[in-house]
């Protein structure tokens, strides 16, 4: 005799974003997931004074956006929504400014990557108060992400000050 496995039907779950829900957070994990991206272009063209120490803050600027993203992706997943960060959709949506090509300077790197930061930052406070309303828990890793994302923003840019 052999013994069949039963499956269950799938149990619903406790909360499904709507599609005004899953458009918002879709734009955050989108130009998430291209500061990201762009954060590693420039970590890799990067010459001139203060190379290292900028070097180095991009790559916390990367780790903050993959981590950012990954945990975007798996709430939308948690709230029934389909995340999706393909390079195209990527390319299509992002508000993050295009990366410059080939070497960049170290003071126009800084330049560039707050602008990247600030342009998430600013797609994260815009979707923020819908976003509390209709998810307060998806709210909370928007919080987080500006505020680490803000953080590095400052910090960055206090490299370009001149007295």
């Amino acid at each position: 005799m052999s013994a069949k496995t039963v499956k269950n039907p799938p149990v619903a779950p406790a909360f499904t974003a709507s599609a005004e829900l899953r458009s918002d957070l879709q734009r955050a994990l989108v130009d998430i997931t291209a500061l990201s991206l762009v954060g590693k272009q420039i970590h890799w063209n990067l010459v001139g004074p203060n190379f290292r120490d900028l070097h180095l803050n991009l790559d916390e600027v990367v780790d903050i956006a993959r981590e950012g993203s990954d945990e975007l992706a798996e709430r939308m997943r948690a709230i029934n929504a389909y995340p999706d960060a393909r390079p195209a959709t990527v390319a299509e949506e992002t508000s993050v400014p295009v990366a410059p090509e080939g070497s960049v300077i170290t003071s126009d790197a800084v330049d560039y990557i707050v602008a990247a930061i600030n342009a998430v930052t600013t797609t994260l406070r815009d979707i923020h108060d819908a976003v509390d309303e209709a998810d307060p828990s998806s709210s909370s890793i928007l919080e987080d992400y500006t505020q680490r994302l803000e953080q590095q923003s400052w910090f960055l840019s206090a490299q370009n000050y001149s007295i």
